[in-house]
């Protein structure tokens, strides 16, 4: 599976979920299917299982936790609010944040990069510059965002229990 891809359709997902009000699965499946229909470069998904495992999983942790990296993002979008931001630039720098900060499972510099990529592809000119400098300032504080997201994490876990 290339991951690559599989961000590619994250993106493609979280924005069709933003613009049709559809649930991840469905997202999806639309994306697949246009994808596999359209196939002009003949891409061979190999195992369409593992990564649409893998998708549904960065989806959902993208869209489940969408307030709290809203939150993170404002702080650094200096003079900007996520929702002047063009959607295909916010969902961008969501899936980054999501992967960065509550899913470790990649160096956030790659993230980083992969988020640069992908906006370059589908953004605009500038895209690529704003993502880089957003995300780049995010990167220096990230030990103390990942202890911040840890300890609220922990907060929840305890209030749930006492109920």
């Amino acid at each position: 599976m290339k991951r690559r891809l599989a961000r590619e359709i994250v993106v493609q997902s979280l924005y069709q979920m933003e613009m049709n009000d559809v649930k991840a699965e469905e997202a999806i499946e639309m994306i697949l299917e246009e994808a596999a229909q359209e196939n002009e470069s003949e891409v061979e998904i190999r195992d369409e299982a593992k990564l649409k495992s893998y998708v549904l999983d960065i989806v959902n942790g993208t869209f489940t936790n969408k307030e709290a990296i809203d939150h993170l993002l404002e702080e650094y979008l200096k003079g900007w609010q996520i929702s002047r931001l063009s959607r295909v630039d916010s969902q961008i720098l969501r899936q980054a944040v999501y992967e960065m900060v509550f899913h470790n499972d990649v160096p956030a510099k790659v993230a980083v990069n992969e988020a640069i990529e992908l906006s370059k592809h589908f953004g605009t000119e500038e895209s690529g510059k704003f993502v880089n400098g957003v995300l780049g300032k995010m990167i220096q504080d990230l030990d103390k965002l990942k202890e911040t997201h840890t300890k609220a994490e922990a907060e929840t876990e305890t209030q749930a229990e006492a109920e």
